[in-house]
Parts: C-alpha cells; sequence; structure tokens
C-alpha cells in the first residue's frame, strides 16, 4: 500500500522545472493573480493520469495528506486518486471520499482542480440526493468554492438536468470574477448543446446583465448571426 513518502518521491523524480516554469505563468502565479503562491513541480495531466493505476487503492488519509501539499501536481494527483477511490468503491466509500472533497476545499484552489474533480465527485454523489449543498458552496466567498458549485452541475447536465445548473447561474450572474463568468458560460454552452431552447430560455431573460466573457461563452456554439444578435442585445 503506497504511503505519502512514496508517492511523493515518484512525482518529484519526475519533476521537469522547464514544464514547471511555462505552468507557473499560465495558472497565474503572480502577485494579485488568481492562482498566486502556487508551486508547480512540472508533470504534465497524461502522465498522473498514468500513474494513478500504480497507486490505486491509496488509503483516503494518505490522499488527504497528498491534497495539502504547496506543490501543485502533488495536489492534483490527489484529486485523481480521489476520483478512482470514488469511482471505484462501495457506497460507504463514496460517501468518505465525498466528505474529505468538500472538508479540504481549501487546497483545491485553482481551476484545473475544480474542474478535473467537481462532477466527479460532488455532482456524482449529489446525483441522487439534494443539491443543497451546492447552493452553500455558491453563496460562498470564496471563488473555487463558488466554481465547485457550478462546475458540479456537469455531472446532472450529463443526464440532461439542467434546473440547478439555471439556478446556480442565476445566482452568479452578478458574480465579479472572470473564473466565474468562464464556469457559468461554459455550463450554459454544455446545457446548449442537448438543449438549445432551454439555454436560449435563460439567455433571453437574463443576457442584457450578464457579464460579457459569460455571455460569449454560453454562444459559442450558436450560428455567427445568432451570436451577432446576442452581442449587439437585438435577441
Amino acid at each position: 500500500m503506497a504511503t505519502l513518502k512514496t508517492i511523493q518521491n515518484q512525482l518529484r523524480a519526475i519533476a521537469d522545472p522547464a514544464t514547471a516554469r511555462i505552468s507557473q505563468g499560465f495558472f497565474k502565479t503572480a502577485p494579485g493573480q488568481y492562482g498566486e503562491g502556487d508551486i508547480f513541480l512540472g508533470i504534465k495531466v497524461p502522465i498522473l493520469r498514468g500513474l494513478v493505476k500504480i497507486f490505486r487503492n491509496t488509503p483516503l488519509e494518505v490522499i488527504a495528506k497528498l491534497l495539502k501539499s504547496k506543490f501543485h501536481e502533488e495536489r492534483l494527483f490527489a484529486l485523481l486518486l480521489l476520483i478512482d477511490f470514488y469511482q471505484h468503491g462501495d457506497d460507504s466509500s463514496k460517501e468518505g471520499a465525498y466528505d474529505l472533497y468538500l472538508t479540504h476545499t481549501l487546497f483545491i484552489n485553482n481551476w484545473d482542480l475544480v474542474d478535473v474533480s467537481a462532477p466527479n465527485i460532488v455532482g456524482d454523489f449529489l446525483s441522487t440526493r439534494s443539491r443543497q449543498p451546492l447552493y452553500q458552496l455558491v453563496a460562498s466567498d470564496s471563488l473555487w468554492e463558488r466554481r465547485i458549485a457550478i462546475i458540479s452541475t456537469f455531472c446532472f447536465i450529463r443526464r440532461n438536468e439542467f434546473t440547478d445548473t439555471l439556478l446556480i447561474s442565476k445566482q452568479l450572474l452578478s458574480d465579479s470574477h472572470d473564473l466565474i463568468h468562464k464556469a457559468v458560460g461554459w455550463m450554459l454552452r454544455e446545457v446548449g448543446k442537448r438543449d438549445q431552447a432551454t439555454e436560449e430560455e435563460f439567455l433571453r431573460a437574463h443576457y442584457h446583465s450578464m457579464p460579457r466573457t459569460m455571455l460569449r461563452y454560453a454562444i459559442e456554439r450558436f450560428p455567427e448571426t445568432r451570436r451577432k444578435q446576442y452581442l449587439a442585445g437585438l435577441a
């Protein structure tokens, strides 16, 4: 059974400083930016995904420790392990993974960490339960918890369930952060890929007050003429 030290030694042995430098810029780690202070080892995602099978069955307590790492890729790998643990577990294991996730959101602190994990753990767990935890997250002062709330609904969208996506999107219309604008626009676009009439009903009610980035993301797949109508306020 893998220990924290075994996993960390493996990851640090394959770290690439050149890749780390690129990631530092890509994930906006400078002072005042959303990823301020984040530190990278320099390991690409496909490599991390390939290591999941090797470290499968890592206990939750080890995953929790890894998730608290100062290194971005160690936190990402912890989440990939947690997804695998969740997907291969029984009901009790799934609940344990879900609880661990929501008690460690402080460390799920960049958009890629949220996007890879929220639908697969939070969304899936709540798919047959009350969605109330999402409405607690969307009211959070934490940018990342608000992003978890909307991105988790991707799981529901895939099941052609749109209600929570639309309700949470409405709550986030006045959010000030660009990463929330992009996330909401993305989820609305995913709704539209499955039911354009439902997306357009929401847009017609709100597009005049939507942040421009959110609107652009939401209508990205629309025909050019229709996109121009929305952007010109003539839809």
